[in-house]
């Protein structure tokens, strides 16, 4: 593990290739975690919209109840989204989208900063881009470490 510093004396976690594939183990098990807590959140919201227009309409087989629990379980929710991105973030990656489980490593590449590209059901960390290229940008890792 290598450090770049970074504006007001912070030290940023820096990856090569071979690195960020040995983190993924641990980043992968709290990205997948991420997006499945998303996918219930959504279901949620969907199944909350569904029932505010019924109880809006006849109400027939919706209670404020109903509305009450999804609403708390979407707290939870989000504080469970919160913990997983806090535990990414920890790891040294940055979440880019909540929903796909992208995530990008810091990294330089022939001395530029770059980042390492990798989401949710890719099996290595393959891919780069530029900082400010994002995910349509992305590149084969075509260097050595």
């Amino acid at each position: 593990m290598s450090a770049l510093p970074c504006a007001g004396a912070v030290t940023e976690r820096v990856f090569t290739p071979a690195e960020a594939n040995s983190a993924l183990p641990e980043v992968r098990e709290a990205a997948e975690r991420l997006v499945a807590l998303r996918r219930r959140m959504r279901a949620l919201d969907d199944e909350q919209r569904t029932a505010v227009t019924a109880i809006g309409g006849n109400g027939v087989g919706y209670a404020a109840g109903d509305l009450n629990a999804a609403q708390g379980e979407l707290r939870e929710l989000a504080e469970e989204v919160a913990a997983c991105v806090e535990e990414l973030t920890e790891l040294g990656v940055e979440v880019k989208d909540l929903d796909a489980g992208l995530v990008d490593f810091p990294a330089v590449r022939g001395g530029e900063r770059v980042l390492l590209c990798w989401r949710v059901g890719e099996d290595e960390v393959a891919w780069w881009h530029g900082l400010e290229d994002g995910f349509a940008g992305r590149r084969r890792i075509d260097w050595s470490e």
